[in-house]
């Protein structure tokens, strides 16, 4: 069953397309690579389905029902989280302070946030840093702070936005076990990435952008064949496997 519809999505900022008739449907429990070059629209497209820009054209549809232009704040009550590729921690606050304001979106007292930050923060692997300062943790840390922060949120539908990029291959691995362990909850995941070596492997499909336009959609193993995919965005690498 579809819980994210993307339905002929257009946005232009100042005459430059970001997004042009976009179109593709992200099934329950699914884990879906959004990969292409710079410049391809990933984060103008991840911008629109968080609710942060109105498309010009089309429709976005959660369960069925459009939101659309419905705004960040409807969004995420809606249950969609996302985690952005520039780390955006309150580095004045504790890692446990950071994490309870996104669970203050579900909880309307403190102790029941609190409570279900420690939760969130065990599982995301930093309830020992939970006293610290945002400042005072490393990047690969940092980053899952940002998950913990969205999970908190309880949503439906996770949007990480290279989440993996600039990690170590051990911190690299770390990470997708918890992106795994985050669909095992039953949320479904959308991830833009760069790391292919990485992504391909975790994701059931993959939507790839060039130019704002969808190139094509499907399995990793139909995608690192595909010749179009090889020449805007893999490289001869991939050509020679």
């Amino acid at each position: 069953m579809a819980l994210l519809e993307i339905d002929g999505v257009s946005k232009s900022f100042g005459g430059v397309a970001a997004n042009v008739d976009i179109s593709f449907a992200v099934t329950e429990g699914e884990i879906l690579g959004l990969i292409g070059p710079n410049g391809a629209g990933k984060t103008s497209l991840f911008n629109a389905i968080a609710g942060e820009v109105t498309p010009d054209a089309g429709e976005i549809r959660l369960d069925g029902a459009p939101i659309s232009g419905l705004g960040p704040v409807a969004c995420a009550e809606r249950g969609i989280a996302r985690t952005f590729q520039v780390v955006r921690s309150f580095d004045s606050m504790t890692v446990l302070e950071n994490v309870m304001v996104g669970a203050f979106s579900r909880a309307g007292h403190a102790p029941v946030a609190m409570r279900a930050a420690q939760e969130t923060l065990e599982f995301c692997g930093l309830a020992n840093r939970a006293g610290r300062f945002a400042w005072q943790l490393s990047p690969p840390e940092k980053r899952r702070l940002e998950v913990a922060r969205a999970l908190a949120t309880q949503p439906k539908l996770l949007l990480l936005d290279e989440m993996l990029t600039g990690l170590t291959p051990t911190e690299a691995q770390e990470g997708v076990q918890l992106v795994r362990a985050v669909r095992d909850r039953g949320i479904t995941v959308i991830m833009v990435e760069h790391v292919m070596e990485i992504v391909l492997p975790l994701v059931s499909r993959a939507v790839v952008l060039n130019l704002g336009r969808v190139l094509t959609i499907g399995a990793p193993a139909e995608i690192v064949k595909n010749p179009d995919v090889i020449r805007a965005y893999l490289g001869d690498r991939y050509a020679a496997a």
